[in-house]
This record gives structure tokens, C-alpha cells and sequence, in this order.
């Protein structure tokens, strides 16, 4: 189950993400006093067991904070907070949750993908990419479930996607005799100007046609004609493919969250890319 809690405190109040699926709880904003926030997140974790990790999306001025109390400093979404960086700090709860399994192979991976050329999309698309509207959610949903098996949000129900595009998420997608094969959307932070790309997914038999570049840069100029200039993105650590397609975009890696989510087939560290769309690449 996930869900959205707003909690009013004494003095201050919060933005909770309450995500038992993935064991973990996420604080979106917050403001008011820093010290009654922190002591309230130590008592909900405590009486939530299966909470693994909590992760909160910082100001600068108040990192220090979170330091002192027991957070770790993970990953920076530089203009998240309408230009201004966003600091994810998380706290794990568990020995199992804190340490990660692949670390060092995901350190190779990284390594080999920043001595790559960055390199923009030049030639078009041979197929026409599309903008979903609500009649494409059995589609996406259907492309999604044959791409991954788990995955952190319910995309593979097409009353998520559908309720997702009415919230205003983009959703483009590009089509093969009629089948969707390759989609990505763009979830946008409409109060803070600042949109994650997310919900990459290619069919296997499609993967070397590099629709999943040519998708990228057609949310990017979505969102640029809507004046939203933080791009930031949430790749599997492990993926070669996806990291290297943000940073030949011009995605600059800004750190890595540790088992963060179940994704593709199990609980996995997942990268932080950021790019600023104002600037010309």
C-alpha cells in the first residue's frame, strides 16, 4: 500500500509517503521545527516494524541536522526546490537494508559509462512518438508488465496510469504495428517546477532501436514548454543501459540510494541524474 499522509505537529508539519510495498517511508516537504520533525519520524519508525528506511528530501540549511541525528547523506537533485537543491537524506533501520550487495559492481558500471562521449539524439525518430491520454492505459499497462516483473509503483494496472496522467504525468510512447513497445513519462512537481523521468521500458526485441533516447528528449522539450527546467531521473545502479542513455543526454550523476526499491527482480541501489534544462547542451 502507498499513500500520501499530511501530518500537522506542533510547530510544524510534513508530507509523508507511506510506502509498505517497498518498506519504506519518504518525507516529500516539510516545514516548521526541525527538531519536533525529526523526534515524530523516530516514533513512527519505531512503531512500524516492517519501515527498513526512511528518506527525507532536505533543504540545504538543515542537513546538518539530519547528519546529527542519524541520517546519511545519499544523492543531491540540484534544483528541485523551485532552483534550489533538494539533499536526500535517509536512515536505515536494518543491517540488511543498509548494505548493499552490488556496490562495487555498480562502481564499474558507473566508472565505464563517465568515460563515454556525450552525445545529444541527432537523427529522428524512424517511428512517431506519441502522447498517452487515458486511452492508452491497457497498452502501457501491458508493456510494463512484460518489461518488469516487480516494479515500484502499480504500473502494471491501467487505473494507475490513468489516474497518474490525470494527476499530470506525461506518458510518451511509440508504437509497432499497433503494439506499444517503448514507453517513459515525465511526473511533474508542479509546486517546486521540477519533473522525475521515470517508468523507462523497451520490449526486449526492440532495444537497439534507441527509442528510449528519442522518448527522453521529447519529455524534455514537454517540459521545457511548460517552464519546468529540473529534469532528474532514478536508474537501476545496475543498468548499464539506462545510465548510459542520461548521461550521453547530459544527466550529471549526483549520487546513489541504497536498496532502495523492488525494481526489475529485486530490492536494488538506484542512481541519481540530474540535468538542468535551461542551459544549452
Amino acid at each position: 500500500m502507498q499513500v500520501y499522509e499530511d501530518h500537522q505537529l506542533d510547530n510544524a508539519s510534513l508530507l509523508l509517503y507511506k510506502d509498505e510495498y517497498n518498506h519504506r517511508m519518504r518525507v516529500d516537504d516539510y516545514r516548521g521545527n526541525i527538531a519536533k520533525i525529526i523526534s515524530f519520524l523516530n516514533e513512527l519508525s519505531s512503531n512500524h516494524k516492517k519501515i527498513e528506511k526512511m528518506i527525507i528530501k532536505s533543504r540545504g540549511e538543515h542537513v546538518e541536522e539530519f547528519l546529527k541525528n542519524g541520517y546519511v547523506l545519499e544523492a543531491i537533485v540540484s534544483g528541485y526546490f523551485t532552483g534550489d537543491p533538494a539533499y536526500l537524506v535517509s536512515k536505515f533501520f536494518t543491517n540488511e537494508r543498509r548494505n548493499s550487495l552490488f556496490w562495487k559492481k555498480e562502481d564499474e558500471v558507473l566508472g565505464s559509462i563517465l568515460h563515454l562521449n556525450k552525445k545529444n539524439v541527432e537523427h529522428k525518430c524512424e517511428k512517431r512518438i506519441k502522447r498517452a491520454d487515458k486511452s492508452d492505459a491497457n497498452s502501457l499497462a501491458k508493456l510494463y508488465q512484460q518489461v518488469f516483473s516487480v516494479y515500484p509503483v502499480p504500473l502494471h494496472k491501467a487505473e494507475y496510469i490513468k489516474k497518474a496522467i490525470d494527476d499530470g504525468t506525461i506518458f510518451l510512447y511509440i508504437e509497432d504495428n499497433g503494439e506499444i513497445i517503448s514507453s517513459a513519462s515525465a511526473e511533474i512537481n508542479i509546486h517546486y517546477h521540477n519533473a522525475e523521468l521515470t517508468d523507462c521500458a523497451t520490449l526486449p526485441q526492440h532495444r537497439k532501436g534507441g527509442y528510449m533516447k528519442h522518448l527522453l528528449s521529447g519529455l524534455e522539450a514537454q517540459l521545457k514548454a511548460e517552464h519546468i527546467y529540473c529534469a532528474y531521473t532514478i536508474a537501476r545502479a545496475l543498468s548499464y543501459g539506462m545510465n548510459a542513455a542520461f548521461y550521453q543526454l547530459g544527466y550529471e550523476y549526483q549520487g546513489r540510494l541504497a536498496n532502495n526499491c523492488y525494481i526489475f527482480d529485486k530490492m536494488e541501489d538506484m542512481n541519481v541524474w540530474v540535468k538542468d534544462l535551461s542551459k544549452k547542451q
